[in-house]
């Protein structure tokens, strides 16, 4: 229990809650884990969804796939990132994307109602967990605010300072969660054009990086 605690503790989801009633809460949320190979299908899309998952180790991306097959990257999450509880929230009765582990995984599950619904022991976190929740659920709205402005750049080197304006913060140096598939799935541009520009901006002195390293010049 106290493994998991470690690897959780971060998460804006438990914040403010101690190790003694995390043990509590494990029973009183129908908590539970799982364990996943890269690749491994977490949550295929059109699937019932009514949990909250957190990632305790490795991590996942989250998919959704066109008409014609084509797969856009929405977010790739890691440790002590959290998904699902958008979507258990809206009432959501089927998943609109499929949740994938990106490498070797292990994600602890809680029961969403009986997060957000007092339990009849009236324990004392479960209002802080629902503010925790409402809290968790605001920032998700405001990162997807910031990827709806990011894709809504006409060019692909628009697109790209945008991201890297997202990612970087208030410092120079900073480093991405994709690899250069996954960032042209994430901003729905063709890899080859992607990379390219990439390299104008380089040679231009615009920015300098190597493999997921970047430094905005």
């Amino acid at each position: 229990m106290e493994k998991i605690f470690g690897a959780v503790m971060g998460s804006p989801l438990f914040d403010g809650i101690a190790i003694g009633d995390f043990e509590r809460m494990f029973g009183c949320v129908s908590a539970k884990t799982a364990s996943y190979k890269k690749g491994d299908i977490i949550l295929l899309s059109g699937e019932s969804i009514s949990f909250v998952g957190i990632i305790l180790a490795g991590g996942v991306i989250i998919i959704t796939e066109d008409m014609d097959g084509r797969m856009t990257i929405l977010n790739e999450l890691v440790t002590p990132d959290t998904f699902g509880e958008v979507f258990a929230c809206a009432g959501v009765s089927r998943s609109p994307v499929t949740i994938e582990a990106s490498k070797d995984s292990e994600v602890l599950f809680l029961d969403y109602k009986r997060v957000v619904t007092s339990c009849s022991s009236a324990c004392s976190f479960h209002t802080k967990l629902v503010m925790n929740m409402l809290k968790l659920i605001a920032d998700k709205n405001l990162m997807l605010s910031r990827k709806i402005e990011i894709l809504s750049k006409r060019t692909t080197r628009e697109k790209l300072l945008c991201f890297f304006d997202a990612q970087r913060g208030s410092g120079k140096k900073f480093t991405i969660p994709f690899n250069r598939e996954e960032l042209a799935q994430y901003l729905c541009v063709d890899r080859s054009a992607m990379s390219k520009e990439l390299g104008k901006m380089r040679d231009e002195g615009l920015i300098k990086f190597k493999k997921n390293a970047f430094e905005i010049s």
